[in-house]
C-alpha cells in the first residue's frame, strides 16, 4: 500500500526551500492566500496542488509576470523573494549548482 508523502514544511525544505513547492509557498504569501508564517508542514499532495490552482489563478490576472504586478505586490514579492534567497545562501543553497551536484 502506497501512502501519501507529506510536506515537511517550507522552512525545512531543502535547498532552504527553494523548491516548486516552495515557490508555490512564497506566492501563496505574495497574493494572501496564506500567512506568510504558514510553512504547510504536513500538507498532502493534495493539498499542495489544490494551493498550486489557487496560485496560479492568482497570477492568470497579471500574466504570471511580476513586472505586471501593481506597485505593491512587486515590492512584497522582492521582499519575500529576498528573504527567501538569504535563508537558503546561509543554509548552503548555492543557485548555480544543480540538484544532483
Amino acid at each position: 500500500m502506497k501512502t501519501d508523502k507529506h510536506y515537511p514544511g517550507i522552512d525545512r525544505d531543502k535547498h532552504g526551500g527553494m523548491t516548486d513547492i516552495g515557490r508555490i509557498i512564497r506566492d501563496a504569501w505574495l497574493f494572501e492566500i496564506l500567512d506568510e508564517n504558514e510553512t504547510c508542514a504536513g500538507w498532502s499532495s493534495q493539498q499542495i496542488d489544490r494551493l498550486y490552482d489557487q496560485v496560479t489563478q492568482a497570477w492568470q490576472v497579471y500574466g504570471h509576470l511580476v513586472s505586471n504586478l501593481p506597485e505593491e505586490l512587486r515590492v512584497r514579492h522582492a521582499r519575500i523573494y529576498a528573504q527567501a534567497v538569504k535563508l537558503a545562501r546561509d543554509r548552503g543553497w548555492d543557485p548555480e549548482l544543480a540538484d544532483d551536484d
